[in-house]
């Protein structure tokens, strides 16, 4: 018997068929744009190539076009095998130019970029230098190779500050291989607009050391300011570059762009803080940094300048969260000529080469004071383990302490002074099991957990850190400044009812060995700082848990730990 369908049945199975079908569609696009689980899948899923670029290829080109962000939120196509990669357009030569000027601030890559087609067929001297055609040496340095000496360049400033003896000047900053160079070198400045350099000779080589100190002799690189004075006809206007050649005609060499950071409405800011290179390759101090920088923005540091040689990951990270927030700067440095730069090796070459590494430090610390010494009243070179501490119950801040200082500086030679110090105490950093811990401070808060210090402070004058007058100082030391404007160096001693340097370390430094064991055996009990307490372990605790160093709770269950146990990452 046959079951055929009736023509009216077979209508009604097909419109039923493709009801059936169209509801599914249907409901799987509902589902699929408005499903909170889904959506929040794709909300996941990276959109940027971006996340995949480390620190040393960040990129300051525009962002990821619609398109390539399209592409990961889309569903459409979307596999389990495809892969993250940075889809963004080919930056062009003006976006390259600002890349290439934030990582080597030296190079004065726009002012090339703007005349490289103003070709000079018939220069009557000194034609002005190819970027490609200059002498680089590990990265940040650039080069000029004379006929007694090897000069290793870093960096140039306009100086038109009121007490130099020898009016508008570039000065450069950079170290030579000899000791009291004689070969006469000529400085090239170019204007904006000019289409040959002004060529003035060089006015000084200002040795930034003493022979004291050691390594006093020729083939070791030293660090020296040399000064060009700027000629009369063009006072007034600053040098796009200068370039330092042997002989006056010379294609040189090098070419240093000429920093001029001057505020548009010529207001200074309060307090600068300057840090030497970092060397913490393998010492993971990013917690204990958190807590340094967080006191310093209390006490009224306005911006901390970080040079960075090698660092643990942990620390670039907090680096780079404060670079964010505007409240730290962070210049990548080398060593010049043949110092090692090989992660490791440079550190051993450091801790060993104690005289070279001191002669090093201050190309950071002179930097820093030549960029920064129209933008702030004063500027302090601290290491990250030592802060200037205000002592009275009403010195908040560093501008509370500085205005009565600067008064009582005031009266004594009716005028300020170039530096004013302050005296060093050592807080020990003893073994965690031999102090107490105080309840009410987390215990990775290593200054507010350590208040014991050693009764006596460093000889006057020995081991001082200061608040230098940007307007007054010519070179600087990390304890003090080496040459002046306007005269001698007189730095006004701070009294230590005033203020401290509160230096926490393990033992003393070794020029101080004899007299360590009694620092160490007469020690007092000192909270000064813990009237900064409650604000300091908040902000501290604020910037550990976004960073994500606190351990999830779930992770760590029954073991009573707390939100304020750390990860060792």
């Amino acid at each position: 018997m046959s079951h055929r369908m009736s023509p009216k049945t077979r209508v009604v199975f097909k419109f039923i068929f493709g009801l059936g079908i169209w509801s599914f569609l249907v409901l799987g696009f509902f589902k699929l744009n408005g499903d909170p689980v889904t959506q929040h899948q794709f909300q996941q899923t990276p959109i940027n190539g971006r996340l995949l670029l480390n620190k040393d290829n960040r990129w300051t080109g525009n962002e990821a076009t619609s398109t390539t962000t399209d592409r990961y939120a889309s569903p459409v196509g979307a596999g389990v095998d495809e892969v993250l990669v940075d889809n963004r357009a080919v930056i062009d030569d003006e976006q390259l130019v600002r890349d290439v000027e934030s990582r080597i601030p030296s190079l004065p890559i726009a002012y090339w970029s703007k005349h490289k087609n103003a070709v000079q067929k018939k220069a009557s001297c000194a034609k002005y230098p190819s970027i490609f055609e200059l002498e680089f040496n590990n990265i940040y340095w650039q080069t000029l190779r004379s006929s007694n000496g090897t000069f290793q360049l870093f960096g140039a400033y306009y100086d038109i500050r009121k007490r130099s003896r020898i009016g508008p000047a570039v000065r450069i900053l950079g170290m030579i291989d000899r000791i009291e160079p004689k070969v006469k070198t000529f400085c090239q400045l170019w204007f904006d607009g000019q289409k040959e350099p002004f060529i003035v000779k060089t006015f000084e080589y200002k040795y930034i050391w003493f022979n004291k100190w050691g390594n006093y002799k020729q083939g070791i690189y030293q660090p020296y300011l040399i000064a060009c004075q700027i000629p009369k006809p063009f006072r007034g206007l600053v040098p796009a570059s200068v370039s330092l050649v042997e002989k006056q005609c010379d294609t040189a060499t090098n070419n240093l762009r000429v920093l001029y950071n001057r505020p548009l409405d010529d207001k200074k800011k309060g307090f600068a803080v300057c840090v030497k290179g970092l060397d913490f390759l393998y010492d993971d101090l990013s917690v204990r940094l958190v807590e340094w920088i967080e006191l310093l923005g209390i006490l009224g540091a306005d911006k901390i300048f970080f040079y960075e040689l090698q660092i643990h990951p942990n620390i670039s990270k907090v680096l780079r969260y404060y670079e964010e927030q505007d409240r730290v700067h962070v210049t990548p440095l080398t060593l010049p000529g043949g110092q090692p730069n090989v992660p490791g090796f440079q550190h051993l070459f450091l801790s060993k080469k104690t005289t070279h590494k001191r002669q090093n430090e201050l190309i950071p610390y002179n930097d820093c004071l030549y960029k920064n010494m129209y933008k702030y009243d004063f500027i302090a070179l601290l290491d990250i383990d030592e802060v200037i501490m205000p002592k009275l119950d009403e010195d908040r801040t560093w501008h509370d302490l500085m205005e009565r200082v600067v008064e009582k500086g005031m009266k004594l030679k009716n005028d300020t002074y170039p530096s004013y110090n302050v005296r060093n105490v050592y807080f020990f950093d003893q073994d965690q099991h031999e102090h107490d811990w105080k309840k009410d401070v987390p215990k990775y808060m290593h200054m507010l957990q350590h208040v014991q210090r050693a009764k006596n402070y460093t000889k006057p004058n020995q081991y001082v850190k200061c608040f230098h007058n940007p307007e007054r100082v010519l070179t600087l030391h990390n304890h003090f400044p080496i040459a002046c404007l306007g005269g001698a160096c007189h730095s006004f001693p701070i009294s230590t009812e005033d203020a401290q340097l509160q230096h926490y370390r393990a033992d003393c430094v070794r020029t101080l060995k004899k007299s360590c064991e009694e620092f160490k055996e007469n020690q007092v009990r000192d909270t000064t700082i813990w009237k900064y307490k409650d604000e300091l372990v908040q902000r501290t605790r604020r910037t550990l848990d976004t960073l994500g160093f606190f351990r999830p709770s779930s992770a760590i269950g029954g073991m009573g730990r707390g939100r304020d146990s750390l990860y060792k990452r």
